[in-house]
């Protein structure tokens, strides 16, 4: 009960909110619906059930005339005239096709709300970047992998097993109450020992359907986790397929397809272990389930043997107590039934509830460093400390002005913290103590490894935002920034991040810093790919194309910082850790 209830709750946490959503009366009759036509088939199971009583009587009896008659219509049914068996069937497909229709249709509708409210939760506050910086989660780190596979397949996973699981849990019960009273009312008295149990059947399938479920539990109780670290060991092996479709030419370059392999091989073993190990349990768990199933089929016509036997009991009232046991038998079993997908389900929910906790965490980490607005027109550091996520100090305390309209290039030893200042004064740093206060006006910052998302090229130049860019603009700063060459192919869909060599990924993103005419241009080493002619000339048709822009460059190429106003260079301390910024004559 201890590990149930925080389970429930986050299942709870996790289902509730879809159904007080701008979607909730959608969402309420959809699932009142599927409940009813769930309903009505257990309300026609029990119908069935005094057919089959019916019927199988017409065949003791050789009564052809009943058994015709049973096949359309029933004049002696539970309630008058009733369909026959023709009928009953119809009306049962009908309403099992839309059961699951309507069913997949809310499925769709929720994880619709679910993977919107999500990736809303995910992309607000750049959770989704500092989520990768915070060092420790809800769960022990393991909150934060594949996030992806969170969204997409988790998602997908827990609105079918939570629709499934609770309607089959819904119909078990109802099942369960409506035949008892059937059982109860066929099973009459056993005297054992002289006492006279009434509805004795209803009490053999209650500690037959209770010894299955307690045994099913010892058997399956670890599938939960294996479930959940098979789930995990699979995105990282996809993960890790996707990173070398995503680095294809720098593998093949530095002949590492060994290598590469190797780490394959690594995931894919770990992948195989844990299923090896859901194998055994699942064999173990089978076994017990289809032994189980085995036995019910003929237990309860041992059962009620005697009163049939002794005459007590017609044929049909045989097989009509032997469904009946059968239904209360199974509903109370469900337990054992359904046990590999609640297992799943578990899994499933964690892996939500973790990710969701892992969310909250990252996007209230490192609040103390504050981005706020400036009063002038500079930017400006006060107090800023600045730290890596395993607390090692990277800035002390550090007072700075960046003017407006001078350009500043910042300089200083590889790992002494200059990207991270860069992403301090972005305002995604969440490591750190002070104030940053940041001026009005657009802002850009380009890293050394341009992001070019998905699609044609002339999207890739515009990104984040297209709008009033005609394609008479955009050619325009192709060529500027020296792609002139793609002119013709603006349009064309391509995997651009792998067709583009390095160079000209950074020209594209220089491109895109010519069409978004920023006010601060903040350049992490966003030539480094270049030649020194081509970085001077790609200077040069910024400083023309964009006269009132300011630009604070990183870099590490004397010939570059002649190209500025100002230098700042990161100076360390006595104890030779970078520690503060210091200014150099431009």
């Amino acid at each position: 009960m201890r590990a149930l209830l925080p389970f429930l709750k986050d299942v709870w946490r996790l289902a509730l909110p879809y159904f007080r959503s701008e979607e909730r009366w959608a969402a309420r009759g959809l699932l009142q619906a599927i409940e009813a036509l769930n309903l009505s088939m257990v309300g026609m199971n029990v119908v069935l059930n005094f057919w089959i009583r019916a019927f199988f009587n017409s065949l003791q009896d050789k009564d052809w005339d009943s058994f015709i008659r049973l096949l359309f219509t029933w004049r002696d049914g539970p309630a008058g005239f009733m369909p026959g068996f023709c009928g009953i069937a119809v009306v049962y497909i009908l309403v099992a096709v839309y059961a699951t229709y309507l069913n997949q249709w809310l499925q769709i509708r929720w994880r619709r709300w679910m993977t919107e409210k999500l990736l809303d939760q995910w992309l607000a506050d750049r959770a989704y970047y500092r989520i990768s910086l915070v060092a420790t989660t809800t769960n022990g780190g393991s909150g934060t992998d594949n996030p992806d596979q969170r969204i997409a397949e988790d998602l997908r996973s827990f609105v079918a097993s939570t629709l499934g699981l609770g309607l089959d849990l819904l119909s078990n019960v109802v099942t369960l109450f409506s035949f008892v009273a059937i059982l109860w009312s066929l099973s009459g008295a056993f005297t054992l020992f002289g006492w006279a149990i009434p509805g004795y059947m209803v009490w053999v399938a209650l500690v037959y359907a209770g010894l299955g479920t307690w045994a099913t539990h010892l058997v399956g109780r670890p599938l939960a986790m294996l479930n959940f670290r098979q789930q995990r060991v699979e995105a990282d092996f996809r993960f890790a397929l996707v990173r070398l479709r995503e680095n294809m030419e720098g593998v093949a370059l530095q002949n590492g397809e060994a290598d590469e392999h190797r780490g394959l091989a690594v995931r894919f073993e770990a992948l195989a272990a844990n299923w090896w190990a859901i194998m055994r349990r699942t064999k173990m768990l089978n076994a017990l389930v289809a032994g189980y199933g085995q036995v019910a089929t003929v237990f309860p016509i041992i059962v009620a043997a005697p009163r049939y036997f002794s005459g007590q009991m017609t044929l049909g009232g045989l097989t009509q107590t032997s469904g009946a046991f059968g239904q209360v038998q199974g509903a109370m079993s469900w337990f054992v039934s359904s046990y590999g997908s609640l297992a799943a389900w578990r899994a499933t929910v964690e892996r939500l509830a973790t990710f969701q906790s892992a969310i909250e965490a990252a996007r209230h980490a490192g609040r103390a460093l504050r981005v706020t607005p400036a009063e002038g027109e500079d930017w400006r550091l006060e107090h800023v400390t600045l730290a890596l996520p395993d607390g090692t100090t990277l800035l002390s305390d550090a007072a700075l002005t960046l003017p407006a309209g001078r350009s500043v290039v910042v300089s200083g030893r590889s790992g002494a913290g200059k990207s991270t200042l860069f992403r301090a004064l972005a305002g995604i740093w969440p490591f750190g103590s002070g104030v940053v206060r940041r001026p009005a006006g657009r802002v850009m910052f380009l890293p050394q490894r341009p992001y070019i998302p998905l699609g044609t090229l002339r999207h890739a130049l515009t990104y984040p935002d297209a709008a009033g860019l005609d394609d008479t603009t955009v050619r325009a700063a192709l060529r500027a920034a020296g792609l002139g060459h793609l002119e013709s192919r603006l349009h064309e869909e391509e995997p651009w991040a792998q067709r583009l060599s390095g160079g000209e990924q950074q020209r594209l993103a220089l491109a895109r810093a010519l069409l978004a005419r920023p006010d601060w241009l903040f350049l992490d080493e966003a030539t480094a790919s270049l030649d020194p002619e081509s970085e001077a000339e790609l200077y040069a048709t910024l400083r023309r194309e964009l006269p009132h822009a300011t630009i604070v460059s990183i870099a590490h190429n004397p010939a570059l910082a002649a190209l500025h106003d100002e230098a700042l260079v990161f100076q360390p301390d006595a104890d030779g850790r970078p520690g503060r910024l210091a200014p150099q004559p431009g």
